[in-house]
């Protein structure tokens, strides 16, 4: 069956790239500025803001979205567009808002400008994703491994986090500070937050299989 893009799919890419890419710009702005405040340079800001799963994720997200509205017949559009890389960044984003609520949300109240980056870094692009890969984007077909093909991206970030940590000598999240808690209880909680990622990820390859079962 040949994949018919939905109705205004390029009207949603392009309202949910710039609110992404707000997001993002509004807690760079904001991180750099305070870095500034704190006696840091640019680029040791900067180093800092990169230095976040959330960022990272976030950023891919927003070229998951710009490049193929910019760029339709390129390379990395036709990537950024296949069902595979689409339903891992899915499974990315969800991960980042659901740990974030989970893990980190009571351990600081934002206020104002603050409020409104959080909320778009880790609520509203998250959705709006979910929203673009199950309603516009085509479905698979996935596998059941796939879910730990995508765990390959976060056991990269934490192998740089580690590596970051230990030239820069401080870590992004409290969870996987080996500072704080030692090598042995960052890595239980590295492995734990992998199992919950690939758990995430399996779901993902269940909606993708229910929802072509319910198209055929």
């Amino acid at each position: 069956m040949v994949f018919r893009p939905p109705r205004h799919l390029s009207l949603y890419r392009a309202s949910a790239a710039v609110i992404a890419a707000g997001g993002l710009a509004l807690q760079c702005y904001l991180s750099l500025t305070r870095s500034l405040s704190e006696g840091q340079s640019l680029s040791q800001g900067l180093l800092m803001f990169l230095g976040y799963f959330t960022i990272l994720t976030n950023l891919l997200v927003s070229a998951a979205l710009t490049i193929p509205l910019l760029a339709s017949k390129s390379k990395p559009a036709k990537v950024l567009t296949e069902p595979f890389i689409v339903a891992g960044i899915a499974a990315s984003i969800l991960f980042v808002s659901l740990a974030y609520h989970v893990l980190l949300r009571n351990l600081w109240n934002p206020q104002g400008v603050h409020l409104v980056a959080d909320d778009i870094l880790h609520y509203i692009t998250p959705a709006l994703f979910l929203i673009y890969w199950f309603a516009y984007m085509r479905m698979g077909p996935l596998r059941w491994s796939d879910p730990l093909v995508w765990g390959i991206y976060p056991t990269v970030y934490f192998i740089y986090v580690l590596v970051r940590g230990e030239v820069i000598g401080s870590y992004p999240y409290g969870f996987i500070d080996v500072n704080s808690i030692g090598y042995p209880k960052t890595l239980i909680n590295a492995l734990g937050l992998l199992l919950i990622f690939v758990i995430l990820g399996l779901g993902i390859v269940v909606i993708d299989r229910v929802s072509r079962r319910a198209a055929a």
